[in-house]
């Protein structure tokens, strides 16, 4: 049965070798569900829901890209989406977790129209490359200032906004500590190094007295305080419309660059240049966030962490399988995850800061107009704590400087449109 759904001799892979790859993938993405909940509950959410809600919506997301487009990817609250989140929209702007999430829904409703539509290949084709770089890279230094936070390394000052915290305290050590070691563990190609380090780290900790201990095994914890709890009608506000699309444009980033790179990887693109079922794997992505948002979690996306059960040797929708009944089976660590605390989450949150400001290094450094919009949305979604602020001023400095450069045709109609929109936005709103 297997055999004939996943199509396992056509793409070259057995069923043992699809298994140890979705326990890769798996291991590597597992410290989503400890810092997850520790990021929704600083929005006030349920941990233990939000926990729930994380285990079951990347069970769900990635059951359906694997059923239904046959490619080994994972699915789960996205890295920065989740921070953005919390920082940006409750926190940044104190909208009320249930519109955020609201914002999440209306996101992944868009996704999936357009999606159906060839607007979705348009709009993202539409989007410069060095902007998408930007994106990513921004997010990552989003995610390393709230690590440093979290860690207690930076702290605020009223007179510097920011300086440096108090570096001998236990928590600001253990995190120092585990981040050295998680990179350690991935420069040797150790599966599973980040939830390796995080819950070293968790250990050290509670065997040192600096945070107590809740236990590993239990029933799942409710999900009634964070399922269905979202507010549609109050995110139709006029100020969320940003926010719907800082998700959205993420989102189809991230999924985008993620099944490229994955599918390369796993030899899945044919001749042409083409991937094929495209359609299958975004509508599975919109479908997935859009029920994350039901069950109450951010927005849920393909993981790039997918590439390392592709790097074993998976080559079909059997790895998601593998990865989703162990998200399942990751219901019963409840407390375990209570236990986890946020100095050994921080550096999990560095080390994908990491990751994705790497992509920097790919920008064109020898175009001003390439590279200095590029800057201005790098450094503004962590100086001003939000995402959408940082692709708004990216777009509005692109479409200004290479109008201003007589180079128009390279912004194109659609960088055009949304700066304008974004300006109108910033001006009257």
């Amino acid at each position: 049965m297997l055999e004939r759904y996943f199509r396992l001799a056509e793409n070259g892979t057995t069923i043992r070798t699809e298994v140890v790859a979705g326990v890769t993938t798996f291991l590597t993405m597992a410290y989503i569900m400890f810092v997850n909940p520790a990021i929704l509950g600083d929005a006030g959410m349920d941990h233990g829901a939000v926990f729930v809600a994380t285990c079951l919506g990347s069970a769900i997301g990635t059951l359906i890209m694997a059923l239904y487009a046959n490619y080994p990817l994972a699915l789960a609250p996205g890295m920065g989406l989740n921070a953005y989140f919390t920082y940006g929209v409750v926190k940044g702007m104190h909208y009320p977790w249930q519109v955020a999430l609201g914002a999440v829904f209306l996101s992944g409703v868009l996704f999936l129209v357009l999606s159906l539509t060839r607007v979705r290949g348009w709009i993202a084709d539409a989007i410069p490359q060095s902007q998408k770089l930007a994106i990513s890279a921004g997010i990552g230094l989003f995610l390393g200032i709230i690590a440093l936070k979290n860690a207690g390394i930076v702290t605020g000052d009223p007179d510097t906004l920011v300086t440096l915290g108090n570096l001998k305290a236990p928590a600001a050590v253990l995190a120092v500590l585990g981040f050295l070691a998680m990179v350690a563990l991935d420069a040797r190609r150790v599966p599973g190094a980040i939830i390796i380090a995080v819950l070293a780290t968790t250990a050290a900790g509670v065997l040192l007295g600096v945070s107590p201990f809740a236990g590993v095994f239990a029933l799942p914890p409710s999900l009634a305080p964070t399922f269905l709890k979202l507010d549609l009608a109050g995110t139709f506000q006029i100020g969320l419309v940003t926010i719907v699309f800082a998700f959205f444009f993420v989102d189809l980033f991230d999924n985008t660059g993620t099944l490229v790179g994955v599918a390369y990887r796993a030899g899945l693109i044919d001749r042409d240049g083409k991937i094929p079922r495209l359609r299958q794997a975004f509508l599975a992505d919109s479908i997935a966030t859009i029920t994350g948002s039901l069950l109450g979690t951010s927005t849920v996306t393909s993981y790039i962490e997918s590439a390392a059960g592709v790097r074993a040797g998976g080559r079909t929708g059997l790895v998601g399988l593998v990865v989703a009944a162990l998200f399942l089976l990751s219901l019963f660590l409840a407390p375990l995850a209570g236990t986890v605390p946020g100095y050994a989450t921080a550096p999990a949150l560095f080390f994908v800061a990491c990751l994705m400001t790497r992509g920097l290094a790919e920008i064109d450094w020898q175009d001003v107009t390439e590279y200095a919009p590029a800057v201005v949305t790098a450094l503004t979604m962590p100086l001003t704590f939000s995402i959408a602020n940082g692709i708004a001023f990216g777009f509005i400095a692109y479409a200004a400087v290479k109008l201003l450069a007589g180079r128009p045709a390279q912004a194109g109609p659609a960088v055009i449109v949304l700066a304008a929109l974004f300006l109108i936005k910033f001006a009257v709103l």
